[in-house]
C-alpha cells in the first residue's frame, strides 16, 4: 500500500492551501449578492431534478448557494464577520496540523461524499454545503479540544465542548428525522476517516499504555518490602543494604555471617 508521504510526493499538486478560506469567501459573496438578487439561493442551490434537466452548474454552486445569515443588515454583518474569522481559524488550525495536502484531501473527500449523498439519499438537505463546515469544525475540535473561544463574545468555551454539543444536535436531528441518517453518515464520513477514527485509535493506545504501566507498577515490590531476608537473624537488604545473601543447601536464604551454619 502506498504510504501517505509517497502519495503526497506523487500528487502534491492537488494541495489547495487555504481551501476553507476561499470556500468561506464564496458564502460572503452570496451574502452580498442577496442585496441585489434575493432569490439567488434558489437559483444556485442543489436540485436533483433541475440538474438532470440540464442545470448542471448547481452541482458546484449548491455548495455556496446560501449564506445562512439572511438578508444583509448590521447585526447579520457582525455575525458573518465573526463566522468567517472562525472559519479562517479552523482552516489554519487543520492545515497547520495536517499540512495543505492532507487538509485538501479531507475537504475534497467531504465534497465528493456530500455530492453522492445529494444524489442517492431520499432526503436532500437545503444548503448542504454547510456540512463541509461542520465536518471541518469536528476535525478542528478533535485536534484542538482545549482551544477556547468566546461564545457570544462573552463566555469562554472550549472548542471540544462545542464539538460535543454539535454532535448531540446532529444526533437529535437524525432521531426526529430518521430519513436524514444516510445523508449524515455520508456527509460526515470524511471526518470519521481523517480525524474521528484516528483519534479513537490514539485514545485506545494511550489507555492501553496506561493499563500496561499500571500492571507493571502493581507487579513491582513496595519500596519498604525486602527482597532478601536472612533465615537466622532476619536482617534484610532493606535493614542492612551492605549485607550479601546466598541460598543455603536447605533452599533457605542466609546472610554471609550465617551461611556456614
Amino acid at each position: 500500500m502506498m504510504s501517505f508521504a509517497r502519495l503526497e510526493r506523487r500528487f502534491g499538486w492537488l494541495a489547495f492551501p487555504g481551501f476553507l478560506r476561499y470556500y468561506a469567501m464564496l458564502h460572503v459573496m452570496v451574502f452580498i449578492l442577496q442585496m441585489f438578487r434575493p432569490d439567488i439561493g434558489q437559483l444556485l442551490d442543489f436540485d436533483r431534478s433541475l440538474i438532470l434537466s440540464g442545470e448542471v452548474w448547481r452541482i458546484a454552486t449548491g455548495f455556496f448557494a446560501f449564506s445562512e445569515f439572511g438578508r444583509p443588515n448590521p447585526l447579520n454583518i457582525v455575525f458573518l464577520f465573526f463566522a468567517v474569522n472562525f472559519a479562517f481559524m479552523v482552516s489554519d488550525g487543520i492545515e497547520g496540523e495536517w499540512g495543505a495536502f492532507k487538509a485538501s484531501l479531507f475537504y475534497y473527500t467531504g465534497i465528493l461524499l456530500i455530492l453522492v449523498a445529494n444524489f442517492v439519499c431520499p432526503q436532500v438537505m437545503p444548503g448542504s454545503g454547510f456540512v463541509l463546515y461542520a465536518s471541518a469544525f469536528f476535525a478542528f475540535a478533535t485536534l484542538f479540544p482545549k482551544v477556547t473561544i468566546m461564545l457570544m463574545f462573552i463566555l469562554p468555551v472550549p472548542v471540544g465542548l462545542l464539538g460535543i454539543i454539535q454532535g448531540v444536535v446532529i444526533v437529535l436531528m437524525v432521531i426526529f428525522t430518521p430519513m436524514l441518517l444516510p445523508f449524515m453518515l455520508l456527509g460526515f464520513a470524511n471526518y470519521l476517516f481523517w480525524a474521528g477514527i484516528p483519534a479513537l485509535r490514539g485514545t485506545a493506545r494511550v489507555i492501553e499504555s496506561a493499563q500496561r504501566r499500571g500492571r507493571f507498577n502493581a507487579a513491582k515490590l513496595p519500596a519498604n518490602e525486602a527482597f532478601h531476608t536472612c533465615a537466622v537473624c532476619e536482617r534484610s537488604d532493606v535493614s542492612d543494604p551492605a549485607l550479601e545473601f546466598r541460598v543455603g543447601r536447605d533452599g533457605r536464604e542466609y546472610c554471609d555471617e550465617h551461611l556456614e551454619n
